[in-house]
């Protein structure tokens, strides 16, 4: 048999279906990288990130195993495809606040435009922004919602959203868009300002 990293994903998913259990390990060595910088740049905490980037392989495991997994695509498109869905239902389950970096929430101390980028009134305001932009992204249907995310959040271009979701660009354009004038939509009747005056 041909040396492990030699190996496609493709082979190596079989491999380890077989149970070469060092199948996987390569398989995690290649895109363990890329999937925790994914969930970290969607959710910023840590301790979250690394029970997701977990649960994300523990989910993958069992679908391998339990012979769930089918080839549409790259392999590294469906990780990143169960790491979303848990950011995701993760989302759902806690309040947006507990995802926001302390470091986003810093502010001089002496509290004077001069000494400072700005005051706590501007951080207060950026910060209820902020919240409420995700307050709105999260109220949107789902598809919507992924493209946003991981557009906005992950910086993913079109064609990796297009890619990680199973669909055409033209398509993830499209949710994108919709997303957009549902969230003007959203914010105009609640009288909600989506950027400081």
């Amino acid at each position: 048999m041909k040396k492990l990293t030699k190996l496609t994903d493709r082979e190596l998913v079989q491999a380890y279906a077989n149970n070469d259990n060092e199948a996987f390990d390569e398989l995690l060595r290649r895109h363990q990288d890329k999937v925790y910088s994914y969930i970290y740049h969607v959710v910023k905490n840590k301790e979250l990130v690394d029970d997701l980037f977990q649960e994300t392989f523990v989910k993958a495991i069992m679908t391998i195993k339990q012979g769930g997994y089918t080839e549409h695509g790259k392999f590294s498109a469906w990780l990143i495809r169960i790491a979303h869905n848990l950011v995701i239902d993760s989302f759902r389950h806690e309040k947006w606040e507990n995802m926001i970096s302390s470091a986003e929430d810093e502010s001089d101390p002496l509290n004077r435009r001069e000494l400072s980028e700005g005051n706590i009134e501007d951080f207060m305001i950026n910060d209820q922004i902020k919240k409420d932009i995700r307050k709105i992204v999260m109220s949107l249907p789902d598809a919507q919602r992924e493209v946003l995310v991981m557009r906005f959040y992950r910086n993913m271009s079109f064609k990796e959203i297009a890619d990680a979701t199973s669909v055409s660009i033209n398509t993830a354009l499209g949710r994108m868009r919709y997303g957009i004038m549902n969230m003007r939509r959203i914010a105009a009747e609640n009288n909600i300002a989506l950027v400081t005056t």
